[in-house]
C-alpha cells in the first residue's frame, strides 16, 4: 500500500508540473492502477507567485485517491458519476454530475468514487509556484 502511495503522489505531482500554456495542444495524460488523470493546462497568474493547474482525474468504481493536501485552494467540478470528498473536520460529502465543491488551502482529504460506473472531476488548483503541488499525509 505504501508503495502505490508513493507511486501515486510521483504521478500527481510529476504530472502537474507538466508546463503548458493555454493554448497548448498537446496533454500530458498519465494513467496509475485505476485512476487516470490528464493535465489540461498550468499558467501563471497575475497574481506575482501563483499559478493555476487544471487536470482531468478518472476513477474506476471503488477507487481511492489516498489522504493528501495541496498548498492552495483546490476546486473540483464532478463531470461524470459519484465521487465522496472526505475533508478533515468535516462529514463526508457525496456529489454527483455537476456539483462543485471547494477544499480549502491545506486541508487533507480522501477522495473515492462511490459510484457503479467510472467517475471523473475536473480538478482546478490556484497555488504558489515553487510548491509541490500535492502532498501525501504521513
Amino acid at each position: 500500500m505504501k508503495r502505490n502511495r508513493n507511486a501515486l503522489a510521483g504521478t500527481i505531482i510529476g504530472g502537474a508540473l507538466v508546463m503548458m500554456s493555454a493554448n497548448a495542444e498537446a496533454q500530458s495524460s498519465t494513467t496509475l492502477g485505476s485512476i487516470r488523470r490528464v493535465d489540461l493546462l498550468q499558467y501563471d497568474l497575475s497574481v506575482p507567485g501563483y499559478q493555476t493547474i487544471q487536470v482531468y482525474n478518472e476513477f474506476q468504481p471503488g477507487v481511492v485517491a489516498p489522504k493528501h493536501r495541496h498548498p492552495g485552494e483546490e476546486l473540483v467540478y464532478v463531470l461524470e458519476g459519484e465521487m465522496e470528498y472526505d475533508l478533515d473536520g468535516r462529514q463526508p460529502v457525496v456529489l454527483k454530475k455537476g456539483e462543485v465543491l471547494v477544499i480549502p488551502t491545506g486541508t487533507y482529504h480522501v477522495v473515492k468514487n462511490v459510484g457503479s460506473g467510472v467517475a471523473v472531476e475536473l480538478g482546478t488548483y490556484i497555488v504558489p509556484k515553487g510548491k509541490p503541488p500535492v502532498e501525501l499525509a504521513k
